[in-house]
């Protein structure tokens, strides 16, 4: 019988940990957008493409999800954290998706050119409409803030899981491989 592997396979942690550093830099720069009216455009510029950039990969992340299922879960997760854990996850997967789409249809819906990176430009998806723009836009504020709060709530989960309950949660998704023995050994003293 073919051992569960306790680590997502590297693939699987390269996106997840560069995926990371996209939306950690769009949360900042979504800050910095509504705090900063000098620096708007650059911001922008670097806001657009970026998220384009996140949707790609969340379609990439997630087939390579279905192909390569998680590691299990740490036995000391009741099944009610299973569930929280698995919804949390498609609720991150649904908005990395839905945030750039609506993102690309609020900007179409105003005509504003999506510049990707000098003269390549994204064809518009939406037709012209102040009224929908309006209404993307607001829609676009509110799922950032969802998705800011998924965010916190998935980090502070890792957090508790590595810090407070030590049932190695973290090694799942580490960026260096971890040896069977040694997460074997980790997980049944329950250090991390």
């Amino acid at each position: 019988m073919a051992t569960q592997p306790l680590q997502f396979p590297a693939f699987s942690r390269l996106l997840h940990w560069t995926m990371a550093a996209m939306v950690l830099t769009m949360l900042c720069i979504g800050v910095a957008m509504v705090a900063s009216l000098t620096d708007y455009h650059v911001l922008v510029s670097i806001h657009r493409p970026l998220g384009i950039a996140i949707l790609i990969l969340v379609v990439v992340r997630f087939v390579n999800r279905l192909l390569n299922p998680p590691p299990p879960l740490p036995a000391t997760m009741s099944r009610a954290e299973r569930l929280a854990a698995t919804a949390s996850e498609y609720t991150m997967y649904g908005l990395m998706f839905v945030l750039p789409l609506v993102g690309w249809g609020m900007l179409s819906a105003a005509r504003y050119p999506i510049v990707l990176y000098g003269s390549l430009h994204l064809p518009f998806i939406l037709p012209h409409d102040a009224m929908l723009y309006s209404v993307l836009r607001k829609a676009h504020t509110v799922l950032a803030y969802l998705f800011f709060l998924t965010f916190i709530a998935h980090f502070g989960a890792i957090l508790f899981h590595t810090l407070i309950v030590r049932d190695g949660i973290l090694k799942r998704m580490a960026p260096w491989n971890i040896r069977p023995q040694e997460a074997a050994s980790r997980s049944s003293t329950g250090r991390p």
